[in-house]
């Protein structure tokens, strides 16, 4: 690994205008890192990675790289790009192992609480604990990560990593509160009682999409994101089809191979060209030996599998494709297990118990630009504002709404 790395940095062009960092969504200084990281200063450059990510150690790894610095760097013009996911979380790691705050915050006494500890979480305890607030987290799950221990497979992102962060939160003074949800018995009203000055909601999505088809609820169908959870103790038999071709449906295929099923094939009624996972994701499900079949629409699970109608690609008169099924001619794709992948929502335990917070369009909580929520002293972001996303668009938002509630708690004075 250490090898790759400084291969990789020393084929950097140390471009005055880098269009690596114009690519990356919290604009990372790829350039200044590694001029720092071939420098020698290692300790510098994982500094500045995590002053401006805190989570830079996963993004390293579980970022779209492809389309993002990578995909914008000069050299992948006319060759391979600079692979910077490596080297930043190369960096990241060693940093962290290095990292001790401690002693250097100073406290001010001022509570605020986080519920839920994912992306948006974290990054929020993070920014706001180095600034000397008295954060608690509290998160429904035993372990912290959200998403990024329970939907992001150990292949992806070791969860070692997540419980190095969790040693990091400790080390600041975070406090955490596992397996608490808010909303059934705490509620955001007890929160404010207990003198919280503000509270920040980044619950994610955790509630699955369904199809609406007859046979969802027989024995052998499951949903994706209850499935990554704990995927060992599922029972998925020899032949798998998931429903659904994004990045999360590809994680799905690629864990069940890991996990004993031997055929898992993705349908999806569109084609390859319209998939929504990512193109290295689906390059390497296709590594991994998962099938793909195409222009298939569900229209009953059964015991036996999934009976679907076969869907005809027409251009309109402008050339944009349509996607038609062909009714009253229904085949049957057989298969031991179901498990369907078209996206998920938020649950509405908080929103249910709590007066005063909009929600918008698929429950989705409505805030402003700066992650203000309809209540007063409420804030939010991360996939619960924005759908799912992935975890560098969430550092990105939440940077901001870290400030804003600094703003509006210093306010209150």
């Amino acid at each position: 690994m250490a090898q790759l790395v400084m291969e990789e940095s020393n084929r950097c062009l140390q471009c005055k205008k880098p269009l690596c960092k114009v690519g990356c969504p919290v604009d990372t200084p790829i350039n200044e890192v590694i001029g720092l990281f071939e420098d020698g200063k290692v300790l510098e450059a994982g500094k500045m990675l995590f002053d401006n990510n805190p989570l830079s150690v996963i993004c390293g790894l579980v970022c779209p790289h492809e389309e993002q610095c990578e995909g914008h760097c000069i050299l992948n013009r006319k060759g391979n790009p600079i692979k910077f996911g490596t080297i930043e979380n190369y960096i990241s790691d060693y940093y962290l192992d290095n990292l001790d705050v401690a002693d250097s915050i100073e406290k001010n006494g001022k509570k605020i609480a986080i519920i839920g500890s994912g992306p948006a979480g974290i990054t929020i305890a993070i920014l706001l604990a180095a600034k000397g607030y008295d954060i608690t987290i509290f998160e429904a799950h035993d372990k912290i990560g959200g998403v990024l221990r329970y939907g992001i497979p150990e292949f992806r992102l070791p969860k070692s990593i997540l419980d190095k962060i969790y040693d990091k939160l400790i080390s600041m003074g975070i406090k955490i509160r596992p397996n608490t949800m808010i909303g059934p018995v705490i509620t955001i009203d007890d929160l404010f009682r207990d003198d919280y000055k503000s509270v920040f909601i980044g619950t994610g999505t955790w509630r699955p999409n369904k199809l609406g088809l007859k046979g969802e609820s027989l024995g052998h169908v499951h949903f994706a994101v209850d499935y990554l959870k704990n995927p060992s103790v599922y029972n998925l038999g020899e032949k798998l089809c998931i429903i659904g071709a994004g990045n999360v449906a590809m994680d799905v295929a690629r864990t069940a191979l890991r996990n004993g099923t031997r055929d898992v094939t993705v349908m999806y009624r569109k084609g390859e060209e319209e998939i929504s996972a990512s193109e290295n994701e689906v390059k390497y499900a296709k590594m991994d030996g998962v099938k793909f079949e195409f222009y298939k629409s569900p229209v009953e699970i059964t015991d036996e599998g999934i009976l679907y109608e076969n869907v005809e690609v027409v251009e309109d008169e402008n050339g944009k494709r349509q996607f038609n099924t062909i009714k009253d001619k229904k085949e049957l794709f057989e298969a031991t297990a179901a498990i369907i992948a078209i996206s998920q929502g938020p649950k509405t335990n908080i929103i249910s118990t709590t007066k005063g917070i909009t929600t918008g369009n698929k429950g989705l909580v409505s805030v402003d630009d700066t992650g203000r929520t309809t209540r007063d002293g409420v804030f939010a972001s991360g996939d619960v504002v924005t759908g799912a996303k992935t975890v560098v668009e969430a550092v990105k938002h939440s940077k901001r709404v870290a400030k804003a509630i600094e703003e509006y708690v210093e306010a209150l004075d």
